[in-house]
């Protein structure tokens, strides 16, 4: 398969979609929790895996590695022109005495509706919008790719060392943040009033207008 690829063999890259297209979207997902740009990402990854062909190595196991690589950069470069695109609109906004940059749509919501187990699940998901790009992308190499150290540390392009801390720290800060906001669905709610508070005064008031 690499020889085809290197080769730019046309049905080596058709079979190489069909065989990790469900992979590449599912990590681009998780990294940029949008279904939209994660089918961009897709695109986007074979593309230009078909540009690179020649700088995958001759000799090696599976691509899936290869491809992730690919995606992970191709998230960072969305990110960092999403950065600047805000900031330039926000400049502008203020420029024009608009106030601050319009407010990015949150897909928190949209995301959790399309999971089946959708209490925990959901508050993963926020909790994972919260983890940092390195910790979101170590996670899903890891932990949903099932990728290990090593293999994980190539895609990155840093030690297996921090891969492993990195790990480490991510899932004990996605379990702290997503257990906290299950949490705060059990609490009770504020009262509204004083009756809800028991005001007995409001309450008898309320007893003597009833009966008249």
């Amino acid at each position: 398969m690499r020889a085809r690829i290197r080769a730019g063999d046309p049905q080596a890259f058709a079979e190489l979609f069909d065989e990790y297209a469900r992979t590449v979207y599912n990590h681009a997902y998780r990294l940029t929790a949008d279904w939209g740009a994660a089918e961009d990402i897709v695109s986007a990854t074979f593309m230009e895996a078909w540009r690179g062909r020649l700088r995958l190595d001759a000799e090696g196991g599976s691509v899936r590695p290869w491809l992730l690589g690919i995606a992970t950069n191709l998230v960072r470069a969305q990110s960092r022109s999403n950065r600047r695109y805000r900031a330039a609109a926000a400049a502008s906004a203020r420029a024009a005495g608009l106030g601050g940059g319009a407010a990015v749509a949150d897909h928190a919501d949209e995301v959790a509706g399309r999971l089946d187990d959708r209490k925990r699940l959901a508050a993963t998901a926020r909790a994972l919008a919260e983890l940092r790009r390195t910790e979101r992308e170590v996670l899903s190499l890891c932990l949903w790719q099932g990728l290990d150290y090593a293999a994980a540390a190539r895609v990155l392009g840093v030690p297996v060392g921090t891969v492993r801390s990195r790990l480490s720290r991510a899932r004990k800060k996605l379990k702290r943040i997503a257990e906290a906001q299950l949490l705060a669905e059990f609490r009770e709610p504020r009262a509204a009033n004083q009756q809800v508070r028991g005001n007995r005064t409001i309450a008898a008031r309320s007893a003597q207008e009833g009966t008249r």
